[in-house]
């Protein structure tokens, strides 16, 4: 039993033990090119924070991993078979009652680790962080903690290099020959503003990309995935420890 992770704890265990802070991971159930599973998005993000939680629990952190939500936004790809979406209204709905439930139980810290590039949590928790005012609710996407060109050579959003590598470190028996991949070429916009990235419109899938990637796998290696996971898991448990020791009263210097 890893007692920072919820699913795993028995009542006892929960019973004599104060949690500061709820660790909650977002992840999609998609197609991520041909070589990569629908799971990737959520085998990801439990697995980092799986391990964000052992080294901040480690150093004194009191957390609980929440099970992971396996849906993600999906609304510009209602046309790629089996991608499942959530409404953001949806995941308004889920993050409201998880945050009722918290700050009921003086629960007061949550972090919501975020798998997925359709998922935008800082408008929801806007409005329910003014509806329960007494919680400090704090989202990161885990592919922006460190830098991935420290890491990865060819520049993508999705079953990238980036993406392939983690999932040859993490669940190397679900990727299939990258010879099987697509190149992940991505059509860019006609609008300017789109194209520069100063202006914003969301992408349809279909229209975009022929293999449903974004960025060349080719180049992944389970040593580059290695390094990525190690580097994120690293600054997140710093995260969590952070928030865990924080007073939120007076978070501020």
């Amino acid at each position: 039993m890893r007692p920072y992770i919820l699913s795993e704890s028995n009542w006892k265990s929960v019973k004599q033990e104060k949690t500061e802070v709820a660790v909650l991971t977002w992840g999609a159930t998609e197609a991520h090119n041909y070589h990569l599973p629908y799971g990737t998005d959520n085998y990801q993000i439990e697995a980092i924070a799986a391990e964000a939680g052992k080294i901040a629990s480690k150093k004194g952190a009191k957390l609980k991993v929440l099970p992971n939500i396996p849906f993600g936004v999906n609304t510009g790809q209602a046309d790629i078979e089996l991608d499942m979406n959530l409404n953001p209204s949806t995941q308004f709905a889920i993050l409201s009652d998880i945050i009722e439930v918290l700050n009921r139980q003086g629960i007061y810290k949550l972090i919501l680790l975020n798998g997925h590039g359709g998922n935008n949590f800082k408008p929801i928790l806007r409005e329910l962080g003014l509806k329960y005012p007494k919680m400090l609710l704090v989202t990161s996407n885990f592919f922006d903690v460190v830098d991935k060109s420290q890491f990865f050579e060819e520049e993508g959003d999705h079953a990238d290099e980036m993406e392939t590598s983690l999932v040859m470190y993490l669940k190397p028996e679900l990727v299939s020959d990258l010879k099987e991949a697509g190149n992940g070429k991505e059509n860019k916009s006609r609008i300017t503003g789109i194209r520069e990235g100063w202006a914003w419109a969301e992408r349809q899938w279909s229209m975009v990309t022929e293999d449903t990637g974004i960025g060349n796998p080719r180049k992944a290696t389970k040593e580059k995935g290695e390094g990525f996971f190690k580097a994120v898991t690293e600054k997140l448990a710093n995260l969590i420890l952070e928030i865990s020791e924080v007073d939120i009263k007076n978070r501020y210097e």
